[in-house]
């Protein structure tokens, strides 16, 4: 081998020597520079363990207000419940009372009629006091949304009549009521009961 040719081949060798060193520092070198990186996290991790704690105590105590309030509200439906079921029970109990209160004066009117008609020899006061006492009803129902159902003289409907028979009539043509026997109602257009007719064959 040439004597040019071995002295580059040991120039090539100290220059890979001296960049290996470079890349990688001696034992003692690397030790320093990871003793550096831990510093600077453990610096790091002080104010982000602060930082941590921070956000915790906020999210705890938003956690806390949440749960006080999501009690309060479960409270305040159950009360909404109970107070809601308690006003359907006494609807229920008492939707009659204004309607029962009416009727009281006709109760009086017919116990008076009554102690009037053991004393009094007049049949047509009696009479007269019962139509009365009848037309004070009747206010009272349509008051109330009860309407009669008197179907005299109008054509059969099985939807609001009852025939409990058929006659012949002159008066009224085939189809029609000729009579009413019972009178039906409705209670606010809702049929109560049917009127029970004769209808005209």
């Amino acid at each position: 081998m040439s004597e040019e040719k071995q002295k580059k081949d040991e120039n090539v060798s100290a220059e890979e020597v001296e960049s290996d060193e470079n890349n990688n520092p001696a034992p003692d070198d690397k030790e320093a520079v990871e003793a550096d990186n831990i510093e600077i996290t453990q610096g790091e991790a002080s104010s982000i363990e602060e930082q941590l704690r921070v956000d915790l105590e906020i999210a705890m105590k938003k956690a806390e207000e949440n749960l006080e309030l999501a009690q309060r509200t479960q409270a305040e439906m159950d009360n909404l419940r109970k107070r809601t079921s308690r006003d359907i029970e006494n609807a229920h109990k008492f939707a009659l009372e204004k309607f029962v209160n009416e009727l009281l004066p006709v109760i009086d009117s017919l116990v008076l009629g009554i102690q009037a008609s053991e004393s009094a020899s007049d049949s047509d006061s009696l009479v007269e006091g019962m139509n009365l006492t009848l037309k004070k009803f009747t206010d009272i129902m349509e008051k109330f949304g009860i309407e009669v159902i008197d179907p005299q003289g109008e054509k059969f409907n099985p939807d609001r009549h009852n025939a409990v028979s058929m006659a012949e009539s002159d008066e009224y043509e085939s189809g029609n009521i000729m009579s009413v026997l019972q009178k039906g109602y409705e209670l606010n257009g809702r049929l109560i009961r049917p009127a029970m007719v004769v209808v005209v064959k």
